[in-house]
């Protein structure tokens, strides 16, 4: 089993702290954990949990599968599609709306093509994005539906 590379990590939460504008101790606050241990998870020097990653996740509002990759937690082929998911989350030019709109929208065509099985990671959380209720499915096979459309059943 590979070791985890928790200095990768932490470069990668330095940088992701720094393009959302946040002092060390503003995103220590925003996710509930001290200044030296989020400075020490930074320099590579502690290994968070999988649910302080999703703390830290909230605060910088990046998707936690893109700290759990990082981390070594999800595996290599859940890679891309956290890599997307990120990219959404973190494109300043679109809305919240826009955002999850999107990602339901990828996350359909993905299921469509069976590469968007459930999982879920460690920490018990589901990864499913989808907050409005309906199962996130978008368009089924046969149906006609057009992906992007408002979600009314065909």
């Amino acid at each position: 089993m590979a070791s985890l590379n928790v200095g990768n990590l932490g470069e990668f939460l330095r940088e992701q702290r720094r393009n959302a504008q946040l002092s060390l101790r503003q995103l220590a606050d925003a996710a509930g954990v001290s200044n030296p241990y989020l400075s020490q998870i930074e320099r590579g020097l502690r290994k968070p949990s999988a649910e302080i990653l999703q703390q830290l996740a909230k605060a910088l509002r990046i998707s936690a599968e893109t700290l759990y990759v990082q981390a070594g937690i999800l595996d290599a082929r859940d890679r891309d599609e956290a890599q997307v998911t990120s990219a959404i989350l973190t494109d300043p030019a679109l809305n919240e709306r826009q955002k999850h709109v999107l990602i339901q929208i990828y996350e359909s065509f993905r299921k469509e093509n069976g590469l968007g099985a459930d999982r879920t990671p460690a920490g018990g959380k589901d990864t499913d994005t989808d907050t409005d209720g309906d199962s996130g499915t978008g368009p089924r096979k046969g149906t006609g539906g057009a992906a992007g459309s408002d979600g009314e059943a065909p």
